[in-house]
């Protein structure tokens, strides 16, 4: 049984011997290391009875074993719960992940989320928030989900930002309790803790201004509950003025750089496009869903802490009882 959706290439390196190094250095990298670990992944899919189909390219299974630094076991239970919570649900949540859907049209064209065209310092791409620009009683919280799923997904297509990884700004400003309520402070945990088991990117730096005191509590709140690795990486300003984390160029015009927000928000809209179908491939990667519990299936973070196929059933649904992020339950 074939169960690649993608040719099974031979990998090539084709970057910079800068880089070749800096990933050598960083994630344990070597020409050997690699293709076996590529070959070993490439077999483990074959048998494990619970994969139907998935991508077995080598770019798309290097983002595994980049995020995991070439742990391979980590890497298979990375890509197995990846395709897993993308089948969940009868993929209501990760399916579909398409900018040219209406209301990802409307975050788009808002600014909500975009990738800015330049890379920093250490040639990092930059994510920039805005998550106050948006109507709180328009929108839900899978159209937030989506729209983050849109941008990361096409951004780990690139080789460079799997090894360099992403530096994250975030423009609090307008942003309220009415935005809070999207999701309840269980909610946010699940989410947070399956997103830094399951998505396999490298978040180097987060840079957040603007932040209004009412809110505060939340952000002390989700603090306290992040790694303390990845509470290192987070640095909180009264203004943009303040930081110096980040060349003030970079940003749009309107935060002090050269380039307008809305040519922005359009180059990376053309970074879409481009991806869009090798995104939208993924909603063909299947598992066998009958052969994982409940607790698996949904996300549960007692699921996260046991090896798939080893856990114990848990009633906690990731989307609540009827599918709404609202009702959720932490475990």
């Amino acid at each position: 049984m074939h169960k690649s959706l993608t040719t099974i290439d031979n990998y090539e390196f084709l970057l910079s011997n800068e880089l070749r190094k800096f990933s050598e250095d960083e994630l344990r990298e070597t020409e050997d290391r690699r293709t076996q670990a590529i070959k070993a992944l490439r077999e483990w899919i074959m048998s494990n009875s619970r994969i139907d189909l998935a991508r077995m390219d080598a770019k798309f299974l290097l983002r595994f074993l980049r995020a995991k630094k070439f742990n391979v076991a980590m890497a298979q239970d990375n890509l197995e719960r990846f395709i897993l919570l993308r089948n969940a649900r009868e993929g209501m949540v990760f399916h579909d992940l398409d900018h040219l859907l209406p209301r990802m049209v409307e975050l788009l064209d808002l600014g909500h989320i975009f990738v800015l065209p330049g890379r920093d310092d250490f040639n990092r791409r930059i994510i920039f928030y805005r998550p106050g620009v948006f109507d709180p009683s328009k929108y839900i919280n899978l159209d937030m989900i989506k729209i983050f799923g849109i941008c990361y997904e096409t951004l780990m297509e690139d080789e460079e930002n799997q090894i360099r990884g992403f530096v994250h700004v975030v423009d609090c400003a307008g942003l309220g309790l009415k935005h809070m309520t999207l999701f309840t402070p269980k909610e946010a945990v699940r989410i947070v803790k399956n997103g830094e088991r399951i998505i396999p990117m490298r978040h180097k730096t987060v840079i957040a201004f603007n932040l209004s005191p009412s809110i505060k509590f939340a952000v002390d709140f989700g603090m306290a509950l992040i790694s303390e690795k990845m509470r290192k990486r987070i640095n909180i300003y009264k203004d943009i003025d303040e930081c110096d984390k980040i060349a003030r160029d970079l940003l749009p015009a309107e935060y002090g750089g050269k380039i307008p927000m809305k040519q922005m928000i359009e180059s990376w809209k053309n970074e879409l496009a481009v991806k869009r179908d090798l995104i939208l491939l993924h909603d063909k990667m299947q598992v066998k869903l009958d052969l994982y519990t409940e607790g698996e299936r949904e996300g549960a973070l007692s699921a996260l802490k046991k090896p798939l196929g080893f856990n114990d059933e848990s009633t906690n649904s990731m989307y609540g009882t009827q599918g709404s992020f609202r009702k959720l339950e932490v475990d």
